[in-house]
């Protein structure tokens, strides 16, 4: 896309509609700092955190659930009002019913797939906890660890979630405890990922407590859904109804909901319509493929990657028949590096689950049947959002 055509999709004129009137409230990875209806897991998460309030630490804690359940929105919001609340600055509270002061504590919050190395998970905490921003060049992983047990030295501690762990792109529940084990009592891991408790690695974890996250129910997922579009959409955009079909269709997964909501709003403008009509949210919901691929692990991917995958999406199904005939065509589309190059992160997007292989008849093939490429994450929305668009 050239300067002027980049011009031209971001020109409009009063008189045009314009159904999406505020993307962050459709993005699906845009969290409330109320989330909707998870109170129910917020107080069980803050028993699990209650012993910081008699100047104990807590028991290290594995949060758990399915993509779209609300996991990233309850702990940002639950750790922002804590660390708010706690009063790092004075080191102690009181409350009404406990007469004695809690220990200096501090709560953070680290975005996994931001922090993909030891060194920047704990740059990271050291960060938050600093008056002054810390460098990244120039020091090495164990300074910032010692940098970190100094400045917990004493009677402070840190209760640090981090969120989507386990991933194919993220730190392991293993390597975050083995990086966090130096630094003994002082840090408590909070985890936070998709895997089931007998799946994940949280035997490296010590004795943690475990909070489950459901799929939302049809009625809170409508809730969601209503407030969401009422800040996204312009009046009336889209019927109650056609809210209740979304909901039904998403199976309780807030994530795929929202993005084929957001997807349905752009091909509506697009289309000059009103607001969204029937084939608009019919496509919508088919531009979400399930399973779907959480958009937040495409958009923290690098740019490099990302420019490949959006070119991927703008290609024609038969320029997607094999992994080499899509190199070819995306090569050959103005990105930056070498078709074998390519080629190489195809497969190894198709290995992280990010982009499907699906085997493609072919009578005139000899040996190996070609695969065709399957994007697994919300298109049409990634295109919106992605910087490399």
């Amino acid at each position: 896309m050239n300067i002027e055509e980049r011009i031209l999709r971001r020109q409009r004129t009063d008189h045009e509609p314009q159904l999406v009137r505020e993307s962050d409230a459709l993005n699906p990875i845009a969290h409330p700092s109320e989330p909707t209806g998870r109170g129910l897991v917020i107080e069980q998460l803050l028993d699990l955190l209650d012993p910081i309030f008699d100047g104990r630490p807590p028991d290290d804690c594995y949060v758990w659930g399915p993509k779209g359940t609300g996991k990233s929105a309850v702990i940002r919001a639950v750790f922002a009002r804590l660390d708010r609340l706690m009063g790092r600055s004075t080191g102690q509270i009181y409350t009404t019913t406990r007469a004695q002061p809690t220990a200096d504590v501090a709560f953070v919050y680290v975005d996994g797939r931001q922090a993909k190395t030891e060194f920047a998970l704990l740059h990271a905490v050291l960060n938050s906890l600093a008056t002054d921003p810390v460098p990244k060049q120039g020091v090495s992983v164990d300074t910032i660890r010692s940098r970190l047990a100094a400045r917990l030295d004493g009677d402070q501690c840190v209760v640090v979630a981090v969120d989507h762990i386990e991933e194919p792109e993220t730190l392991s529940i293993q390597t975050v405890c083995e990086q966090f084990e130096p630094l003994g009592s002082s840090v408590t891991p909070v985890l936070c990922g998709q895997l089931d408790p007998a799946e994940a690695e949280t035997d490296a974890l010590d004795a943690p407590k475990t909070v489950r996250f459901d799929p939302y129910r049809r009625h809170t997922l409508i809730e969601i859904l209503t407030g969401r579009q009422t800040d996204g959409l312009i009046r009336a955009a889209v019927s109650h109804e056609q809210l209740r079909e979304l909901a039904n269709w998403a199976d309780g997964d807030a994530h795929d909901a929202l993005a084929a909501l957001f997807s349905a709003g752009l091909i509506a403008d697009d289309n000059g319509h009103d607001g969204i009509e029937a084939a608009d949210l019919t496509d919508g919901m088919a531009a979400v493929p399930r399973p779907c691929v959480s958009l937040g692990r495409v958009l923290a991917l690098p740019e490099s990657r990302q420019q490949i995958l959006s070119r991927l999406t703008e290609l024609p199904e038969t320029d997607r028949n094999s992994v080499r005939a899509a190199a070819d065509e995306i090569a050959d589309g103005g990105v930056d590096l070498s078709r074998a190059t390519i080629e190489r992160v195809l497969y190894e997007l198709a290995e992280a689950g990010v982009i499907r292989r699906l085997k493609v008849d072919d009578a005139k093939q000899v040996g190996r049947p070609p695969s065709r490429l399957e994007p697994r994450f919300p298109t049409l929305v990634f295109r919106h959002l992605s910087a490399v668009n």
